[in-house]
This record gives structure tokens, C-alpha cells and sequence, in this order.
């Protein structure tokens, strides 16, 4: 893995105006993501994941979305600059997306050939013929079967496996760089999940793309991932290396996380949940944002916003008043602030 970032994303805020207010969605998000790393976003849903990514590709609707502040830099080019018809050129080719839901992500009018083939001529000058060939070449990498059949199918014709390594096929087409996949195994049962996790792994070693793989699964985060970054109402409250944060976790937010995960080993009557549920967009609260949730808020959590400090630990960052309080920061070392 490089040590040279392909993806930077600085200071990013995003919110969403309604007739009456406007609601923040995201509020200073901050990471690097390195060639041929896998990166996990973990959170509940309503945390901000998913408009992080499609704020990246360019596809936060504008109005109501708006990006407030922020840069997203692909190997240096700003990509909030760029207009629709550079971003175009970019989305897709450079850096592409595998969307949650495959089965309204395709177009139900026309075959997956179509729709293979459309992203390949649009980037590359293949022609019609080399398309198709092309198009074959990838429904066999990503391990579907019977694929001169299958490329003149359509979507409804697939089960949701089958889609999904299709959405993967195209979302591959061109080599992109990076590679956002958005809670790409949800919908699958536990068996498919596996092989499409397998696969994404293949990828990214063979080909040495980047991914940023969104999901609320801590299990396929330790599976495959490097580094992980974990969301709360919009903000990442804790990130580093996944060993690190999986055996060390320092954020409440975080520790309740890895507590709800069933464990097969013993015998519970009742399974743990984080109390309270999370905030609501645009609802107003004083201090940390984790603090109504929290069992171990004390005055400051109540009343002051926590910075995203740096632990002694080299590469591992928490939003937390607590470790600021015990010294387990570095010299009070600050990455960020956010109210």
C-alpha cells in the first residue's frame, strides 16, 4: 500500500435545505484514503456515510444539497470545482460507485449488456464489438456463470446476487482508481455476502484499486479492511487502523457498537443496545452530540463540543472528552473541531 493519498477529503460539510431550515447532513469531515487501501465507514443509519460518498461522486442533489465547505481532491484536483460535464468525464471512470440497491440502480429497460457497454464506450474508444467483448470479460472476472446468456438478460430476470456482481462489473468497467462501495453486501444472504466480499478483495489486490466501503457491519469491516473511520450524526468520532480500534476501541459510541455484536460463544437472554437513538438532522443540542447516549458523560460532555484529538497511539484519532480528561491524548493534539 502507497503511502501517497489518491483521495483527501478536507474539512467537508453538507446540509440540506428545507422550506423552513436548513439541516446539516455532514459537518467537517476529514480523511485520507491511500492507494490500494481499503477504507471502512461504519455508523447508524442517519450518521452521514453515505453522503460523505455521494458527495465524493459529485451526486449530492443540488437544491436541496448543498456543500458548504470542504475539498475533495483526486490526486490533487479539487472535484467540487469541476462542472457537471468534467464531472462526468471523472464519475465512472476515475472513480465509481456500487450502490445498496442494485435492483433501482439498474435500468429495468434495457440488458445488462446494454448497460456494460454504454459505461465502456462512453470512457474508452472500443468500439461496439470490443465493448461486448470487453463487457463479457467482466461478468466472467466477477464470477458469473453462463455469461453469454446472462449479457442479454435483464435486470428482473437476476437474483439480487447476480445483480450485485453485475453493478461491480460495471462499477470496475474502466479501472477506476477509486472505488466507493455503498453497503454493497445489505440485501444478500450470509453466503453471498462472503463471495462478494472475497471478490472486492480480489480486486482490490489484483488490481490495486482503492475502496471505501461503507456498512453498519463491524464483521465485514474486520474482514476486509484496513483502516476504519466510525460516523456519528455526521461526524467521524473515531478512526485508525482496524486491529486498533477493534481491540482498543476508546469511544463510547464505538465500545457500544462492538458490545451489540451477538457473540455465539455464550449464552445471552437479551442483546445489548446503545440507549436513545441518534439525533435527529438539524435538531439543536449543547456539547457532545453522543452525550444524551452516553453512560459515561460527565459536565464538560454537557456543555463543551470535543475536538477530534490524537491518541498517543500513532494513527488513532477520537472525539471524546474522557481520554482528553485521563491524558491519552497527545498534548491535547487537536485534527478538528466541530459543533
Amino acid at each position: 500500500m502507497s503511502k501517497q493519498p489518491i483521495l483527501q477529503i478536507r474539512n467537508l460539510s453538507v446540509s440540506f435545505r428545507s422550506e423552513k431550515k436548513i439541516v446539516p447532513a455532514v459537518k467537517d469531515i476529514s480523511f485520507d484514503l491511500y492507494k490500494g487501501e481499503i477504507v471502512g465507514i461504519v455508523g447508524e443509519s442517519g450518521s452521514g456515510k453515505s453522503v460523505t460518498s455521494l458527495a465524493a461522486m459529485g451526486l449530492i442533489p443540488s437544491p436541496p444539497g448543498l456543500i458548504e465547505t470542504g475539498e475533495i481532491l483526486l490526486e490533487g484536483k479539487d472535484l467540487i470545482k469541476l462542472n457537471e460535464k468534467k464531472m462526468r468525464k471523472i464519475r465512472g471512470n476515475q472513480i465509481s460507485m456500487i450502490f445498496q440497491e442494485p435492483m433501482t440502480s439498474l435500468n429495468p429497460l434495457f440488458s445488462i449488456g446494454n448497460q456494460l457497454t454504454e459505461a465502456l464506450r462512453l470512457h474508452t474508444d472500443v468500439t461496439k464489438k470490443g465493448a461486448r467483448l470487453k463487457a463479457i470479460e467482466l461478468l466472467k472476472l466477477v464470477g458469473i456463470p453462463r455469461v453469454e446468456e446472462i449479457i442479454n438478460e435483464y435486470p428482473h430476470q437476476l437474483s439480487g446476487g447476480m445483480r450485485q456482481r453485475v453493478m461491480i462489473a460495471m462499477a470496475m468497467a474502466c479501472n477506476p482508481r477509486v472505488l466507493i462501495a455503498d453497503e454493497p453486501t445489505t440485501a444478500l444472504d450470509v453466503t453471498i455476502q462472503a463471495q462478494i466480499l472475497t471478490l472486492m478483495k480480489e480486486l482490490n489486490t489484483n488490481m490495486n484499486t482503492s475502496i471505501i466501503f461503507i456498512t453498519h457491519d463491524l464483521g465485514v469491516v474486520a474482514e476486509i479492511c484496513d483502516r476504519v473511520l466510525v460516523m456519528y450524526s455526521g461526524q467521524i468520532v473515531e478512526q485508525g487502523n482496524v486491529k486498533t480500534i477493534l481491540k482498543d476501541p476508546k469511544h463510547p459510541y464505538t465500545k457500544g457498537l462492538i458490545k451489540s455484536i451477538p457473540d455465539i460463544r455464550g449464552k445471552i437472554e437479551r442483546l445489548y443496545s446503545i440507549p436513545g437513538q441518534i439525533q435527529s438532522y438539524g435538531s439543536s443540542h449543547q456539547g457532545c452530540r453522543f452525550a444524551p447516549r452516553c453512560e459515561d458523560a460527565f459536565g464538560e460532555c454537557l456543555e463543551g463540543v470535543p475536538s477530534l484529538y490524537k491518541m498517543m497511539k500513532e494513527g488513532h484519532d477520537v472525539r471524546c472528552f474522557l481520554h482528553k480528561k485521563s491524558g491519552e491524548v497527545d498534548n491535547n493534539d487537536r485534527i478538528s473541531s466541530s459543533s
